[in-house]
């Protein structure tokens, strides 16, 4: 999926700059860069209408974003317009580009993003990743990023920095996963296991999955809580278009809000978890399709190369993607186990984020990876559960059209959208 990479929430365009000249400075070469990559191709003179500068401000603007490279010129806007016709502004399709990377209990992937918001390069990898030390896998996703960073220089791209996406718990403003349970990891520093040359940024797939949400869905609202699902569940909140991180950065743990608290032991300490109930395992078990390798759930030890039952039925277990297909079409063929198992789930997810709307009151529940595919059958008891346990007028639950990307390309786009944000850091030939 490809979308312009434009800013719809307003006060965000170099937010966070130092309130100096050079940073008023910095935050007008943003300011520009948002208005075209949002409404362009412009001229000079439609820029200058759209953030209220003088013509003459915006053409210095202009050029020194032309030498950067992030701002090209079409020629002559069409005929039509009144009066002397401007020469037509783009956002670049060469220069920077953001590299996205993560890493699944199942697979590897990684993409780059140039500034219009296309994908350029991209290259995955089938790889059991779960209770594997580190830095093999690393040193795997290492290669991927080599490859697409090659294919992007091929092409005159400049990588500009690159973002990992990991199942689990990110220390906040920091590369350091505290714990990522489906993959056994635990106080992982990936800056010490990945090659520098590149600024590096760190984070729960889920929150990358809400980012893509918000970036690229259509018709996305501020407010709203994005739940997706691999192996385990997470959930990110974003709220006036922005990211709820936490104290700690940990806000989005909702596989493991307890929904019967006698419940089964969940490795996280306690019992009763979602995950125990709705994480993909659970699912695959009630359904009569185990040995999934990697279904287990959190912490679950099981693994098998394939997806079988008593009727024969077998397909590769190496991808979710996969094994949520295999659901889906069970499920869509009048499988009667498959369905109670996916309603149950849908229940229990119900149970879950009632809590969350009761408290957060968000416009919209959106659901993501491959919950977005098992929707048909997830909806209704969640919907019952929502409608009967929340306080008031419930929320609408959406489900998002952009589906197990929703990671990968966040991660890619985060860093594109952080050129547009601060395009000062980039020098001529598109470096940073």
């Amino acid at each position: 999926m490809t979308a312009p990479l434009h800013d719809r929430r307003r006060g965000t365009s170099g937010a966070g700059l130092p309130d100096t000249q050079q940073g008023m400075r910095r935050r007008n070469l943003s300011r520009v860069m948002h208005a075209v990559a949002t409404h362009g191709p412009l001229s000079r003179a439609a820029v200058a209408s759209h953030i209220g500068l003088t013509r003459a401000a915006v053409s210095t603007l202009v050029d020194e974003l032309i030498r950067s490279g992030l701002l090209d010129e079409l020629g002559p806007e069409r005929p039509g317009r009144v009066g002397r016709p401007g020469s037509a502004l783009a956002v670049s399709a060469m220069g920077p580009v953001g590299i996205g990377a993560e890493v699944g209990v199942d697979h590897l992937a990684v993409c780059a993003v140039d500034l219009r918001g296309d994908i350029r390069a991209r290259a995955e990898r089938r790889s059991a990743n779960r209770d594997r030390s580190p830095a093999p896998v690393l040193k795997e996703l290492a290669a991927l990023v080599r490859q697409v960073c090659a294919e992007a220089q091929q092409q005159g791209l400049v990588p500009a920095g690159l973002a990992v996406a990991v199942p689990g718990l990110v220390a906040r403003d920091t590369t350091t996963v505290v714990r990522a349970p489906n993959l056994g990891w635990r106080d992982i520093d990936l800056s010490r296991l990945l090659p520098g040359g590149l600024p590096l940024t760190v984070d729960n797939e889920a929150n990358f999955g809400a980012l893509a949400e918000l970036w690229l869905g259509d018709e996305s609202p501020e407010d709203f809580l994005h739940v997706s699902a691999e192996i385990g569940i997470g959930a990110a909140l974003v709220v006036d278009g922005r990211l709820l991180r936490g104290a700690r950065g940990f806000a989005g743990e909702l596989g493991h809000v307890p929904v019967r608290p006698d419940g089964p032991a969940c490795p996280c300490g306690g019992r009763g978890c979602l995950e125990q109930y709705a994480g993909e395992g659970a699912v695959l078990r009630a359904a009569g399709l185990g040995g999934v390798r990697g279904s287990g759930g959190m912490g679950d030890s099981g693994s098998t190369d394939s997806l079988s039952d008593s009727g024969g039925v077998r397909a590769s277990g190496d991808s979710g993607e996969v094994r949520s297909e295999v659901l889906a079409e069970r499920a869509a063929a009048g499988d009667e186990r498959v369905r109670r198992a996916l309603s149950d789930a849908g229940a229990a997810l119900g149970i879950a984020l009632t809590g969350a709307v009761n408290l957060l009151d968000p416009q919209a529940v959106v659901l993501g990876g491959a919950l977005s595919r098992l929707a048909p059958w997830l909806l209704p008891a969640l919907e019952q559960e929502l409608s009967e346990r929340t306080a008031g007028r419930t929320c609408g639950v959406r489900v998002s059209e952009i589906g197990p990307d929703g990671p990968l390309l966040g991660a890619a786009h985060s860093v594109a959208r952080a050129v547009l944000d601060d395009p000062a850091g980039v020098r001529a030939g598109g470096t940073r």
